[in-house]
């Protein structure tokens, strides 16, 4: 019997009791196909506009510290990072190879479908900084996710999620498909809270365009919740 898996949800469930936030209908997603089919074919392309990449790297130039390892999850062939930060390791974690191998921040990287194993296979209090983009709507067990995210940064780690009013429908769960923006941040931030982590900082950006009259020019919603691991005692 291998009993790996089970010590790595021990471990979890000793650092912070996972609290589940989620019923099952709202675990649901239009597409139940596996993940790992969806994503089989790689797309390089940006999935979010310059201003909300240019916020995100300008985000991430402000929190970040020198020499710091980094682990950008459910990532793809870019990860925004900014170029003048020296970093001791940056690690990806994703869905397509191809996507992952063109990364060029990358030290290394592994391929896991978090919908089916929420098992992260690093060591605890390892990471300092953990990132999310255009990721977190893609969960259907977050929870669980979030516990395995404290388990393996460090005391004064911090974990960044970004996203913005875009996604693939189908593959995005109910409590994502049936939230407006707003309720899409508390959802965020009330599955952090409740499983190992400060209360988030928030940020909210929009940039319009100058006529008024057509919305559809507007850049990207930047929503960003920035949280600190909580300590143990």
């Amino acid at each position: 019997m291998n009993r790996k898996p089970f010590k790595k949800l021990l471990d979890s469930y000793i650092y912070f009791k996972i609290l589940e936030i989620l019923n099952s209908n709202q675990r649901r997603k239009l597409d139940e196909s596996n993940d790992l089919e969806f994503y089989a074919s790689p797309k390089f392309v940006y999935h979010l506009d310059s201003n909300f990449r240019k916020e995100l790297t300008n985000t991430y130039n402000e929190e970040f510290c020198s020499n710091s390892t980094v682990l950008d999850l459910m990532s793809s062939w870019d990860s925004y990072l900014p170029t003048k930060k020296n970093y001791k390791k940056v690690i990806g974690h994703g869905l397509n190879k191809e996507e992952l191998e063109r990364n060029k921040y990358f030290d290394k990287y592994w391929i896991q479908n978090f919908n089916k194993d929420q098992n992260i296979p690093l060591e605890s209090d390892s990471i300092d900084y953990c990132l999310m983009v255009a990721a977190w709507q893609y969960l259907q067990y977050p929870e669980n996710i979030a516990t395995e995210i404290a388990r393996i940064l460090k005391s004064n780690g911090k974990l960044i999620i970004a996203f913005s009013n875009r996604a693939f429908w189908t593959k995005a769960p109910n409590i994502w498909t049936n939230s407006d923006e707003n309720q899409r941040v508390d959802y965020v931030r009330s599955v952090l809270i409740s499983n190992g982590f400060n209360e988030p900082k928030v940020i909210k950006k929009f940039v319009s365009n100058s006529l008024k009259i057509f919305p559809f020019l507007n850049s990207d919603p930047f929503y960003c919740l920035i949280s600190q691991k909580k300590s143990k005692n």
